[in-house]
């Protein structure tokens, strides 16, 4: 199984418009950073994680040629407003896309982006998606796959483990019931925003905190404001413990019996 980083940045990105601080202006490509997402390749399918903004930029840049299916961890816009690109993958797939998010998401899916999911007698070629609630594990594409249960400050989120692989950007507290489900990771993908505390993402440093409590084989950081520079970060980071970069990818053995 492959995962691929597609984008590591927050909501603004990274530089940030109009901002020239030292990151924003930093030559360090891994200080550019596009909205987050991921994606999971695993027995010839490619799972999605999120639609970024930045999802067109993305693809082309790491040459995603299909996807087969996506779930999403929330309906905020940088996590979602990429949803109409999915159009050249359905060119692609000849079929509907499988998308999978809690029942907020999708409510909210429904509502910003009403023209795909009513038939609002448009002649424009517009995505073709099927939406499924999740409240367990499921299958996505045939692969299976495990929610984890979040907070992001308010508002209930997702994270998602794939074999020992789990991703959870987005979040200020993982509760107890969703910790069980994060035992034996090879790989820990998780939320930590910047130095200082954030009412709705986890710092660095809590971040970190949950790393040592889990003890994943190896750890990374993700969802990176403007406000964390990259190889000074890096530098005091405990060993395993990573900062994310856009195209960082890992090759996942899987695990036999």
């Amino acid at each position: 199984m492959r995962l691929t980083i597609l984008g590591s940045g927050t909501s603004s990105g990274v530089p940030v418009i109009g901002c020239r601080c030292p990151v924003c202006v930093s030559s360090d490509a891994r200080n550019q950073r596009t909205r987050s997402s991921a994606l999971v390749e695993k027995g010839g399918r490619c799972i999605l994680i999120d639609t970024s903004p930045d999802l067109r930029q993305q693809a082309l840049r790491f040459g995603i040629a299909r996807v087969d299916a996506v779930l999403f961890t929330h309906g905020h816009a940088d996590h979602v407003h990429g949803i109409d690109e999915l159009r050249s993958f359905n060119l692609v797939a000849l079929s509907d896309i499988p998308c999978f998010g809690n029942e907020p998401t999708l409510s909210r899916l429904r509502r910003t982006f009403d023209y795909i999911f009513q038939d609002t007698g448009g002649e424009s070629l517009k995505p073709f998606l099927s939406l499924t609630e999740v409240n367990g594990p499921f299958e996505a594409a045939g692969v299976p796959v495990v929610p984890v249960p979040l907070w992001h400050g308010k508002t209930p989120a997702l994270g998602y483990r794939i074999g020992d692989v789990a991703y959870l950007t987005d979040c200020s507290r993982i509760p107890e019931d969703s910790l069980g489900l994060l035992s034996g990771l090879r790989l820990l993908v998780l939320d930590a925003l910047r130095h200082h505390p954030h009412p709705t993402h986890l710092s660095i440093a809590q971040a970190v905190e949950l790393v040592e409590r889990l003890r994943p084989a190896r750890a990374v950081l993700t969802h990176l404001s403007h406000q964390v520079e990259h190889a000074e970060t890096q530098s005091r980071l405990p060993l395993g413990v990573e900062l994310a970069y856009d195209g960082m990818s890992f090759e996942i053995c899987e695990s036999i019996g």
